[in-house]
């Protein structure tokens, strides 16, 4: 197994860290509603979106890889960039399983950085519900009727769309919902890090067939992807926030010293880089595996484990090293640490990782 980035990762990482940095620079302080579409435009514009989709889509024959190569980069910025959820996730997903049809109304007019939609999947709700569904879908007639809600949707306060994830009896459905959608309501809420989540709740929706994805697994293939893409956004968020507290012990001076040079400061640093080794390196096992279509459950559940687990130390040591300095708003630091704080949290907890691993290992026992 080969952890080094192909040319096309080391391409496009170049090529969204150019763009990112650059959009960084000009707004060292972006609002909160975690969308520029400005900026989604841009990503649009330079073949970013559309660069690492299924070849159905596009043609270019990437993947799972190098989506995660993208997303450390939006990561490394906190750029508001739906990319993890609009991309790596639904048209991912679409691409996948979708039909011409879905493919056509729904993903095209993503990969132009038109619109967004936001995947609303169990795995990625706030307190994960380990194989069941928020959304209950029932036969009627030509389509099916929806009920259900669920909180904390990421990317779904400015959605033009939902794929929402439901239960149908024993199995498992994808729904296309449109904003507009009658019986669907969408409440701005309120996070750690902006205002880009939002309570979705659908009464009664009507869902016709035609923007249904019935395919056995497919709502598992996406909350893998979801977490994968979680994953792939805290280790930029991390890799960055570690940077700059090295940086900033080498320059902040105590005793006519740098702090740099204190061993309480070496030693907390050095486990944090401990932490961000940890988190790429079971990241990259896990994208391999389901890039390659080898069972990857487990190490998921390992990668998220760590995504959390390091991602509280990490960020922590981070805001302690910068002293006050870490939390006034005026200075980025902050923004790194509630970004790294929600996706501590986004598609399950360390605790719920760590359930999840038992669960699979009793399922396996003698």
């Amino acid at each position: 197994m080969d952890f080094e980035y192909t040319e096309a990762q080391r391409e496009l990482s170049g090529l969204t860290r150019e763009l990112l940095t650059d959009w960084s620079e000009r707004h060292p302080r972006p609002d909160d509603g975690g969308f520029d579409p400005q900026l989604w435009k841009a990503l649009a514009d330079t073949g970013l979106l559309e660069a690492a989709l299924p070849e159905r889509v596009n043609g270019g024959g990437f993947g799972l890889l190098e989506q995660c190569a993208i997303l450390c980069e939006i990561g490394r910025t906190v750029a508001p960039a739906p990319y993890a959820t609009s991309i790596a996730v639904v048209a991912a997903t679409l691409g996948e399983f979708g039909d011409d049809h879905q493919i056509e109304r729904r993903v095209r007019p993503l990969l132009r950085g038109e619109t967004t939609v936001a995947p609303v999947l169990s795995r990625m709700a706030p307190v994960p519900t380990r194989g069941s569904a928020a959304f209950e879908a029932r036969r009627d007639g030509r389509g099916w009727r929806v009920d259900g809600a669920q909180s904390a949707v990421a990317a779904a306060s400015f959605a033009d769309g939902f794929l929402i994830e439901a239960r149908a009896g024993a199995n498992s459905l994808l729904l296309l919902v449109d904003r507009d959608t009658e019986g669907l309501e969408v409440t701005a809420q309120q996070v750690v890090n902006g205002t880009d989540a939002a309570l979705v709740e659908l009464r009664a929706a009507a869902v016709p067939d035609a923007d249904v994805i019935a395919v056995p697994g497919a709502a598992g293939w996406a909350g893998r992807r979801a977490t994968l893409a979680t994953c792939a956004l805290q280790l930029g968020i991390l890799a960055r926030a570690l940077q700059m507290t090295c940086e900033y012990a080498c320059e902040r001076r105590q005793f006519d010293k740098p702090i740099g040079t204190f061993q309480a400061v070496r030693q907390r640093l050095a486990d944090a880089y401990i932490d961000v080794e940890a988190v790429r390196l079971t990241l990259w096992q896990a994208a391999w595996r389901e890039s390659r279509a080898l069972p990857a459950e487990s190490e998921i559940a390992v990668a998220k484990f760590w995504a959390a687990e390091a991602g509280h130390r990490v960020a922590h040591t981070a805001v302690h090293i910068h002293a006050s300095t870490g939390i006034y708003l005026d200075y980025p630091m902050q923004r790194y640490f509630t970004a790294a704080k929600r996706a501590e949290f986004e598609s399950g907890s360390a605790t719920d990782q760590l359930r999840r691993l038992g669960d699979q290992l009793d399922a396996v026992a003698p």
